[in-house]
């Protein structure tokens, strides 16, 4: 069945860069089959979407959804001590648990327009099962896609590394999960991805495994990178080199890798991402909340590196809300860089072309021919938007915002500002319940 989305202003992001005012989307069997403006081609069905802009689904490339339990934690502590004061805490992580914290960051976002998530669980407890598949029918049950990361981690603190004991697991017993993992990808709503956490977490020979064992699966590989001073020194102390370096040692610098952060690159390692083809997952609020620093995207772009945008945990960013990082990446850069390091529909790119290239997708995060029927519909009539004569700057500027409409593959999963596949209130009573267990 065609579905006509008609009186609005759609903002393709495809080759071409499009916009059409009073334009219309026209949507057959889950994908796009054409974006314009002037007549409208037929169609089995016609929504007015009342001059509402129409963008692509927003695209998360990084995010801790078990850490939606344990919000507004270590609030002074810098990313070592955060991390110290949650690991124990953390620990006791179990299936149930991680559903219901799935389940509220997965309806944040897609309340905020995200359409794709990308989630680095890492912390696997030894004797925890069902944690990966809890996120996955969470994901599954909202109607978003998720690409779900089996990381690990097995430098334990006794080992010289930052996560207590408790939390580290055996490193064949690490690999063998992420190639049972594998299995539960779907092709259309499920990816999986290999994600050691970090350098701090990690040792080198999970490290050179897991990106061996992705590559003969056909895996993309995650880490978290560069992301404060503390890191480097830490990689300095026992690597005898900066992040970077330590991993391109392991073979990590290609181009079905992306990493978190990335805040501290010198220009030469930035002209290494470039050319190597590495992309980057920028998570400007969580690197503000912990005082990380600001990354270097303006550069990083310039020199030809994907990328995308990441709300990062919910407990280093309280706020689950794509939009809102669409937002602070242009503010950041622009504190950063002044007021022509970063446009307005360029930070709207990073949140969606920019997501879909860093996590190897060509099918998402622009509304052309052939392309995956992910959009999110923005009313304009609302009292934030008033005088904006830019309809798309106005959006950005003020955001964030709850998206009105949602369609993920052309089924709608949010209408009128509310979930169509999930019931708001039980979710936060449910995530409530849970995240007591987590108070102590």
């Amino acid at each position: 069945m065609s579905t006509l989305f008609a009186n609005a202003h759609v903002v393709t992001m495809d080759d071409e860069h499009n916009e059409h005012p009073d334009g219309w989307l026209l949507v057959d069997d889950g994908f796009v089959r054409t974006a314009g403006a002037g007549p409208r081609p037929s169609a089995d069905a016609v929504v007015d979407l009342g001059g509402a802009v129409v963008t692509p689904g927003l695209i998360n490339t990084h995010h801790h959804l078990w850490q939606n339990l344990t919000r507004a934690r270590a609030q002074d502590d810098n990313l070592f001590g955060w991390l110290q004061t949650l690991y124990p805490v953390w620990a006791r992580i179990d299936e149930e648990a991680e559903y219901a914290a799935a389940r509220c960051g997965l309806a944040e976002l897609a309340l905020s327009g995200c359409t794709t998530v990308f989630d680095h669980h890492y912390l696997f407890p030894p004797g925890r099962e069902g944690l990966l598949e809890a996120e996955i029918r969470a994901a599954r049950e909202l109607g978003v896609r998720i690409v779900a990361a089996r990381g690990s981690m097995d430098l334990g603190e006794s080992d010289g590394g930052l996560p207590p004991d408790s939390v580290v697991e055996d490193r064949d017993d690490a690999l063998a999960a992420t190639e049972a993992a594998a299995k539960l990808a779907d092709g259309a709503h499920v990816e999986i991805a290999a994600a050691p956490c970090s350098p701090f977490s990690v040792t080198k020979e999970l490290m050179r495994e897991s990106a061996e064992l992705a590559r003969r699966l056909g895996l993309r590989l995650h880490t978290h990178l560069a992301e404060t001073v503390e890191e480097e020194e830490f990689a300095r102390e026992k690597f005898g080199c900066t992040p970077v370096e330590y991993v391109e040692e392991l073979g990590w610098l290609a181009g079905d890798v992306w990493c978190a952060h990335c805040v501290h690159l010198s220009a030469s390692e930035v002209a290494k991402f470039g050319a190597h083809g590495v992309g980057v997952a920028h998570c400007p609020t969580s690197n503000m909340r912990l005082g990380a620093g600001i990354a270097p995207v303006r550069e990083l772009l310039d020199a030809g590196v994907q990328v995308g945008l990441g709300v990062d945990g919910s407990a280093s960013n309280e706020r689950g809300d794509l939009f809102l990082e669409v937002k602070q990446a242009l503010l950041v850069a622009r504190a950063r860089g002044g007021p022509s390091a970063l446009a307005v529909r360029d930070a709207l790119r990073l949140g969606t072309r920019g997501g879909a290239a860093v996590l190897g997708r060509d099918d998402i995060g622009q509304l052309a021919a052939g392309k995956r029927a992910d959009f999110c519909v923005w009313r304009t009539d609302v009292l934030e938007l008033g005088g904006a004569s830019d309809p798309v700057a106005g959006l950005v500027f003020a955001g964030p915002h709850r998206v009105d409409r949602l369609y993920v593959g052309g089924e709608e999963v949010v209408r009128d500002g509310h979930l169509v596949r999930g019931d708001e209130p039980e979710i936060a009573r449910e995530h409530r319940r849970q995240a007591e267990r987590f108070a102590a």
